[in-house]
């Protein structure tokens, strides 16, 4: 650790800096949610449009301005393209943003070209695409409700796993790709999963109480999986965060990690529950 940085110890971050762009992150949300969900699309937009830009900078080095700047127009018009055609308009954007990729990076030559093409569509995917799917969510009936319970059934994983691991936390989970997480912290997000979860399905939506365990099991696996899996890449960056935007949290790309798998599991279970 170089002397400019500062140990936070298990929580790994300024947790009351955290807690204050978090809540108000959250708090910003809600309204879009509950004023107008063309709202949340826009917001969504815009904070694919910001991830993409980080990713485009730390994935792709050497990427033109004129690449860097098309991937910040193709990416919230994937999103906002779910707002208006659904799944059609969704996938039909993203291929044809992939292949406006593919053809002018033509114009910066021969070197870097499968480097850059690769790492710029798979920054599509990871942001925007995946994105996509909570503006698909929001856009169904009661859908202000679904997306609120997908981010809550997500932020459970972090809250839950936070705390455990603070405590209890002894036995590391996956040592080298996310240091602080432990075994205990993976159990402790999995109770408050399945509270969240059964909570949301009684109270919320009106269904069985083990659906909503179902829910919150699965979305729990897969909001773990999408944390590591962004330690993975920042670790074979050689980077700590994504960016800088967000005090307390680093970039954008690292608030939404778990969000964007999120998004899509809970498009797909709350469409087979719901």
């Amino acid at each position: 650790m170089t002397s400019n940085q500062t140990d936070y110890g298990k929580a790994g971050r300024n947790l009351p800096v955290a807690t204050a762009v978090g809540l108000g992150l959250l708090a910003t949300v809600i309204a879009s949610l509950f004023i107008d969900v063309r709202f949340f699309a826009i917001l969504v937009a815009f904070a694919a449009m910001l991830a993409v830009r980080e990713l485009s900078k730390a994935l792709a080095v050497g990427l033109s301005d004129r690449m860097s700047i098309l991937l910040q127009i193709l990416a919230p018009a994937i999103v906002v393209s779910a707002a208006v055609s659904g799944v059609e308009g969704l996938l039909a954007a993203f291929v044809a943003s992939a292949l406006l990729v593919l053809t002018v990076r033509l114009l910066d030559g021969q070197e870097a070209y499968v480097h850059h093409v690769t790492r710029s569509i798979f920054a599509l995917v990871y942001a925007p695409l995946l994105a996509g799917f909570a503006v698909l969510l929001s856009t169904q009936e009661d859908g202000a409700w679904k997306v609120l319970a997908f981010i809550l059934l997500t932020a459970a994983t972090d809250l839950g796993g936070y705390a455990a691991g603070a405590i209890f936390g002894k036995h590391p989970m996956a040592p080298k790709i996310s240091p602080k997480k432990s075994w205990e912290g993976f159990v402790g997000a999995l109770v408050l999963q399945l509270i969240v979860g059964v909570v949301l399905w009684i109270y919320v939506f009106d269904q069985p109480w083990w659906e909503g365990a179902i829910v919150g099991f699965v979305m729990m696996l897969t909001a773990t999986i999408g944390d590591l899996v962004e330690s993975m890449i920042k670790r074979d960056l050689g980077i700590k965060d994504m960016g800088s935007l967000l005090p307390g949290h680093g970039g954008v790309m690292d608030r939404l990690d778990s969000l964007v798998i999120n998004a899509f599991m809970a498009w797909l279970l709350f469409g087979f529950f719901l």
